[in-house]
């Protein structure tokens, strides 16, 4: 069977067969039957055959299993074969996968599996663990929400987050996480009218439109200030921007389109110092608004620095718990944009032994030798030295 057919039936097929009845771990056992015997001329209605042959599998399975006697009986009456409407299904099947009772990186790993279609291999691959981990940690998840009915609505917040979670993995092995993440969080939108949905989606596509210019050849980091903008995808660009402000325009504002009004200010700018800094402080203010983030915070502090200058950036960072991840990093940056390079030199040193990542340690690494290089010649001893760089990320940019 055609990969990108299953993957995309997948999601449709596991949520009717769940609301007819049947537990996460029986519909998908039955699902991969159903696949295992797809003819060889393939059927007129793909999603129809699945749905006939892999709930009569299920049904087989069902009867065949005495312990689950009063299932049989439930399931005795099989509905009629054929398609069946997906969208309330495939969304249910989200608010399944990312259901309260699971981990972050359960929910993550589920979703791949049941709405992405992709294969524990391919999943584990991507997460760089063994197959039999990623393995355990999907059957743990399925055990998990098996049996679960829906009496309520789903949290779509919860799910967003999930989503947001697969694209902040980027991409290893044969499965691009950025991509499948964005190809699910399409799949979400076209399926739910809900204005976040589309400020995720506007999001991940303005960030994902920076990827190419994200990395130098070599492999490291290369800052939002420092990258080539005419590397920059201008079609997602627009596309991401146009998403937003038909979300923006239904007056309920959330945090993702919050987050992607300051993205898309920075994709609009020819350069750094022609981004509108100003109005960054301000979606800023809205996103303190709506979480109250210490993160948000964070990056609050480093556009205040932008806008007014690095000592009213530094004053808004020393309200903060310098703990944060990335605290040392902002300090490092703004301490040297206000001439001070021997404080931001040893910043930048601590920064990097807590980086969370090889290429973020390096490339904070080699700001502080940057600096301590440049002092040194100043004081005779060599020269080199390079232009200033910031410390952000792709979940971090400000």
């Amino acid at each position: 069977m055609n990969e990108a057919l299953l993957r995309a039936l997948t999601p449709r097929v596991l949520g009717i067969l769940v609301r007819r009845g049947a537990g996460f771990a029986a519909a998908e056992d039955a699902l991969v039957e159903a696949v295992r015997v797809w003819p060889d001329a393939p059927p007129r209605d793909p999603q129809g055959w699945l749905v006939t042959v892999a709930w009569r599998r299920f049904l087989d399975a069902t009867r065949a299993d005495t312990a689950r006697r009063r299932r049989e009986d439930r399931a005795e009456e099989e509905p009629p074969p054929g398609p069946a409407p997906s969208v309330d299904d495939t969304l249910q099947l989200y608010f399944l996968c990312t259901h309260p009772s699971l981990t972050p990186a359960s929910a993550v790993a589920l979703t791949l599996r049941a709405v992405g279609g992709l294969t524990t291999r391919q999943i584990a691959q991507a997460y760089v663990v063994p197959e039999a981990t990623m393995a355990q940690r999907i059957s743990r998840a399925k055990r998990t929400v098996s049996g679960v009915r829906f009496d309520r609505p789903g949290d779509v917040s919860t799910v967003l987050r999930v989503l947001y979670l697969v694209f902040n993995e980027g991409y290893s092995g044969d499965v691009d996480l950025a991509a499948e993440a964005i190809r699910l969080t399409r799949q979400l939108a076209a399926v739910i009218d809900h204005p976040e949905v589309a400020g995720l989606l506007s999001l991940m596509l303005l960030h994902h439109a920076r990827r190419a210019a994200r990395t130098a050849p070599d492999g490291s980091l290369v800052p939002l200030a420092e990258q080539d903008r005419s590397r920059w995808d201008t079609s997602l660009i627009a596309e991401g921007v146009g998403i937003l402000q038909a979300a923006l325009a239904r007056d309920r504002l959330g945090e993702f389109q919050a987050q992607a009004a300051v993205a898309a200010l920075h994709a609009d700018a020819p350069s750094t110092g022609e981004t509108d800094w100003t109005q960054i402080v301000e979606w800023y203010d809205e996103l303190v608004r709506l979480t109250d983030s210490p993160v948000v915070r964070l990056n609050r502090a480093v556009a205040v620095g932008e806008a007014d200058g690095p000592r009213a950036g530094l004053a808004e960072l020393a309200q903060l718990d310098d703990s944060l991840p990335r605290y040392a990093a902002v300090a490092a940056y703004l301490h040297e944009r206000d001439g001070d390079p021997e404080t931001a030199a040893a910043l930048y040193a601590e920064a990097a032994l807590k980086a969370s990542n090889l290429a973020e340690r390096d490339h904070l690494t080699r700001q502080a030798a940057r600096l301590n290089t440049r002092r040194r010649r100043r004081a005779g001893v060599e020269g080199g030295g390079s232009s200033p760089a910031g410390p952000f990320r792709r979940d971090g940019e400000t």
